[in-house]
């Protein structure tokens, strides 16, 4: 198995992009030798990212549906049959033992034309509500990895791999301090820290009712790690000009390990990649899943823990309400963050990158 060839496709955001990563790494620790090809979309963040970790990828020129604006959606005929033409073109010149999908436009062409060149297929659910796309694909998988109970609505049982979702090793295997994250972010010890991070391109909802209630927040002897995407950086960073240090402002964290290490509360989105750190970091969460994403996958994600008493959750419709009310309550409440510490580290799974590589593997070394 020592010159496995593997493709793995997909990426759209940071949640798709570093499970990907995580999978690559793992096989190649666990079977040296291995050579990867990653695909992503043209124009996506993936074409950035994965060249960042000492990968090689190709770009599909795809995009998805557009909702807001159907003109556009006029080529996505076409953009489509380009893609499966250069999927088939790419496993021709790759010639891979097996095609790895993580979610993302990329996705859908490239397994799709594997399945139809009878290469094995494995797919990584990260969301406990599947899409359109794995559905469809889930048929003729060999293997679909998830990350939730009761994924058997939408996949073949028999097939079904409770994995866990891949977290970056260094989050997964991170021993820094409470200490060593305070001092890293130059934050006060001392005092209770707030991390606030709204997925890896912001989140409006959270950055407004952050924006609006900071005095508020502050009053409570509190400070806070603010992380805001590209977008509302500039205002962030005006807006904590008042604090004195005790509001620190990024556009993008790079180094989570040190600012889950930092924390000892944390608002954020609830993608599935979000959730699987969390449960690792076990650092009591109220999340406010973002309710546009496909078959609103963020509140069922949020749901699963909410329900296991590890997770609070805030509509984004009512953030500005309610947010700040559910924030304070955790604070004051020691024994409901304990418990939610204790609940979040029973669902964490520290070793699904691992798990994921040893199913491609497996279906890699039998071709149909």
């Amino acid at each position: 198995m020592s010159s496995m060839r593997v493709i793995i496709a997909g990426g759209g955001t940071g949640g798709h992009i570093f499970p990907a990563v995580a999978i690559g790494q793992a096989l190649q620790r666990l079977a040296p030798g291995t050579q990867l090809l990653f695909v992503g979309a043209k124009g996506k963040m993936e074409m950035e990212k994965v060249p960042q970790e000492g990968f090689e990828i190709i770009g599909l020129d795809i995009v998805g549906f557009n909702r807001s604006n159907m003109l556009k959606n006029l080529l996505l005929p076409y953009k489509m049959l380009k893609s499966m033409w250069k999927a088939k073109s790419i496993l021709k010149d790759f010639k891979p033992d097996a095609v790895v999908g993580v979610g993302g436009y990329a996705s859908f062409p490239m397994l799709n034309a594997a399945q139809g060149a009878g290469i094995p297929t494995l797919i990584q659910e990260q969301n406990s509500y599947a899409g359109k796309s794995n559905k469809i694909l889930g048929k003729k998988a060999k293997a679909i990895c998830v990350a939730y109970d009761q994924m058997d609505k939408f996949f073949p049982k028999d097939r079904i791999i409770h994995s866990g979702n891949p977290v970056r090793k260094n989050i997964s295997q991170s021993n820094i301090t409470r200490a060593e994250g305070q001092a890293w972010l130059g934050m006060d010890e001392r005092k209770t820290t707030i991390l606030v991070v709204g997925g890896s391109l912001g989140a409006k909802s959270i950055n407004e009712a952050i924006d609006e209630s900071l005095d508020e927040l502050i009053k409570e002897g509190v400070q806070i790690v603010w992380q805001t995407g590209k977008l509302y950086y500039e205002q962030a960073q005006k807006r904590a000009e008042a604090f004195k240090g005790s509001v620190k402002v990024f556009e993008f964290i790079r180094q989570m390990d040190y600012a889950y290490a930092a924390a000892d509360l944390v608002v954020s989105r609830a993608g599935a990649l979000a959730i699987a750190e969390l449960c690792i970091a076990a650092k009591p969460v109220v999340f406010v899943p973002y309710p546009f994403a496909a078959e609103d996958h963020q509140t069922s994600n949020a749901m699963a823990l909410v329900q296991h008493n590890a997770a609070l959750m805030v509509k984004d419709n009512e953030a500005k309400t309610e947010l700040i009310k559910k924030i304070k309550k955790l604070l004051t409440d020691q024994p409901m963050q304990d418990i939610m510490s204790r609940n979040l580290l029973a669902l964490a799974i520290k070793d699904a990158d691992e798990r994921i590589a040893r199913k491609v593997m497996e279906i890699a070394k039998v071709k149909n």
